[in-house]
């Protein structure tokens, strides 16, 4: 196999989301989320998904997880359509994709040590005990975790730490596909570079694919191979950050560009 082979195979697609439409309510009261979106998330790179509150960023990303199915159009996951999966397919599809919140405390039960969060998705994908404490062990040490962090209980962590854990407990699954939701909006300047840098770092080691969620074009110009812009259901807008930064096409882009803090343009 030659090496150009070995670059297509490496950058194939591994989502691709195809006119996607999502309406809720009925006949007059009819509401359209997400308007005929389509887009495409290249193996082990970052697709940066930004919108203001709204724009239907979540709601892609509830059909994207198929926590939803679409009134219409398909999501496909290596070529493969999983849009109508049921029962134990969906299952074992949900392994291979997780979830990081906003807030850990979504994520994180106070009630329940580190090690037992981290375990969660291990136990449901029936990985043994002895398997499921190498792997605590090494998802801390992947997020810059003590291993005494392990018998402690999320309180006791800053809020950086907590999300820290949080991206250990999506990782340990050992995930093809993460979707991060607004992951760094809750923290300081500093601690949302520490963790941006992690994510950077955990994506080099693994080659993790991540939709990464934001209202911040500032924070996904640092972290994604490409951005999308959505406003009112639709993407209005795609490129690589330096595009749609320094050259945006669209008027909101453009506003969204216009409301950033000086300090972050390029």
């Amino acid at each position: 196999m030659t090496a150009d082979v070995l670059a297509d195979d490496a950058l194939a697609d591994v989502l691709r989301v195809r006119n996607v439409t999502q309406r809720f309510g009925h006949g007059a009261d009819t509401m359209t989320a997400l308007d005929d979106v389509s887009l495409t998330v290249p193996r082990g790179q970052t697709l940066g998904l930004v919108g203001e509150s709204g724009s239907g960023k979540s709601t892609l990303a509830r059909a994207i997880l198929l926590m939803r199915a679409p009134t219409s159009g398909s999501i496909e996951f290596d070529g493969v359509d999983v849009t109508g999966l049921r029962g134990s397919a969906l299952r074992r599809h949900r392994r291979r994709v997780q979830m990081v919140f906003q807030d850990p405390n979504d994520s994180l039960d106070p009630r329940f040590t580190v090690a037992r969060s981290i375990a969660e998705p291990l136990v449901a994908a029936g990985v043994g005990a002895k398997e499921r404490r190498r792997r605590i062990a090494d998802a801390l040490d992947r997020v810059a975790l003590p291993m005494d962090a392990a018998g402690r209980f999320p309180h006791e962590f800053s809020g950086g730490q907590r999300q820290r854990i949080a991206i250990a407990r999506a990782m340990a699954a050992d995930p093809e596909f993460v979707v991060l939701d607004e992951p760094t909006s809750a923290l300081d300047v500093s601690v949302q570079a520490q963790v941006l840098n992690l994510l950077v770092q955990l994506q080099q080691d693994t080659g993790v694919t991540y939709l990464f969620i934001t209202h911040n074009l500032s924070v996904v110009h640092h972290i994604a191979h490409r951005v999308a812009v959505m406003h009112r259901g639709r993407v209005v807008e795609e490129g690589t950050g330096e595009q749609v930064m320094n050259a945006p096409q669209h008027e909101y882009t453009r506003s969204l560009l216009d409301s950033m803090p000086v300090l972050y343009r390029t």
